[in-house]
């Protein structure tokens, strides 16, 4: 058909036409023509569409299948979702903080270094024999036996300072002993130092002045009577290598020797605190620390000792300092001055006469 007569006028009906064609559509698609002639300066129209598929290709769609065309997809609703915040995160879970006032809590400020060797290590280095550091008039190893025998009798004329009899409810085997002073009974029931005295020499005692070192070795803190051939098995062992058979009783004796350590400021091995770390943390978080035995840390009265002992005398015979007099291997024990050999204070010629002299037991 030849558009070439169509006037002003003709152009000006030209919506309306399309309108009537396409009635049942919405008014948008006429909208969309008007406003399309408007801008053509009404030049000749292309030919007419099919009215069954006039409008825009997306709205042909969007009637079709009801949804949106593919060139403008919406978000996806996943990439809305966004993790919470790093910070929102605890950096360490609230149970595996220790406790104010447990020994898990007093272990971590206990240092860690590797052991210090042996060197210059003697039994006197912590004092000579048992000593009266709480000043009640009273040995540490007979305040002790009062403290932890029950039903004790004593020697009349001590002022109840030595221990006769009594029963000891043994914290190492958890069995019970029956304690007999006596050459050949006394040795049932020992004294243990739950810190032994030469392992704390090689963590820090070295660096202790004479004087503290000689409390060390008579705090009620780091003294417990016990079994005497259990005591005998620990030797001078700490936790990494050693602990009571009584498994009830390791978390007190793990505590005590972490109480001991942070009192006389000495370091644990890696391997010691892991091992007291591991008791702690699984079977008692909230054990307590113990109470510190009473005694306090004295200031250094003197400087930390050199590796080797003082030399002894070379002129005459051996001295028995103070008439030091031991009636038997026993007496040394229960001294804590054995072994004793020749040159010893209170040595005889009676602790060899068999070729054995007598042997260290704490």
């Amino acid at each position: 058909m030849d558009h070439s007569h169509l006037s002003a006028h003709s152009c000006q009906k030209r919506p309306s036409w399309r309108t009537r064609v396409t009635g049942r559509k919405q008014a948008l698609p006429a909208l969309v023509a008007s406003f399309a002639i408007a801008l053509s300066g009404c030049s000749v129209p292309a030919p007419a569409e099919d009215p069954a598929t006039a409008g825009s290709v997306a709205e042909a769609e969007t009637v079709a299948t009801g949804s949106a065309p593919e060139t403008s997809p919406a978000p996806a609703p996943e990439t809305t979702t966004t993790a919470p915040p790093p910070s929102s995160t605890p950096t360490q879970p609230a149970e595996e903080t220790a406790s104010a006032g447990t020994a898990l809590a007093q272990l971590e400020t206990i240092p860690i270094k590797g052991r210090a060797p042996k060197t210059g290590y003697d039994r006197d280095r912590f004092g000579y024999g048992w000593m009266d550091p709480d000043h009640n008039g009273c040995d540490g190893r007979n305040d002790i036996l009062k403290r932890d025998l029950t039903g004790e009798t004593f020697e009349p004329g001590t002022q109840d300072c030595i221990v006769l009899t009594g029963t000891l409810a043994d914290p190492f085997t958890a069995t019970t002993i029956r304690f007999v002073r006596g050459d050949t009974t006394s040795t049932d029931v020992q004294i243990d130092h739950v810190v032994a005295l030469s392992d704390a020499w090689q963590k820090g005692a070295q660096q202790l002045g004479e004087n503290q070192r000689e409390v060390f070795a008579n705090d009620p803190l780091n003294l417990l009577a016990v079994d005497g051939p259990t005591n005998a098995s620990k030797g001078d062992s700490d936790a990494a290598t050693w602990l009571p058979p009584n498994k009830a009783f390791r978390c007190e004796y793990v505590a005590l020797q972490t109480a001991v350590k942070a009192k006389y400021g000495l370091w644990m091995t890696q391997a010691e605190h892991d091992a007291i770390a591991g008791i702690l943390t699984t079977k008692c978080p909230n054990q307590p620390v113990p109470d510190d035995g009473g005694v306090e840390v004295p200031i250094a009265a003197t400087p930390a000792p050199e590796t080797e002992s003082p030399a002894p005398a070379t002129d005459g015979p051996p001295e028995t300092p103070g008439n030091v007099y031991y009636e038997n291997c026993t007496a040394v024990r229960e001294a804590d001055t054995d072994p004793i050999s020749v040159g010893d204070p209170g040595w005889d010629t009676k602790f060899d006469g068999d070729g054995v002299i007598c042997s260290h037991t704490l």
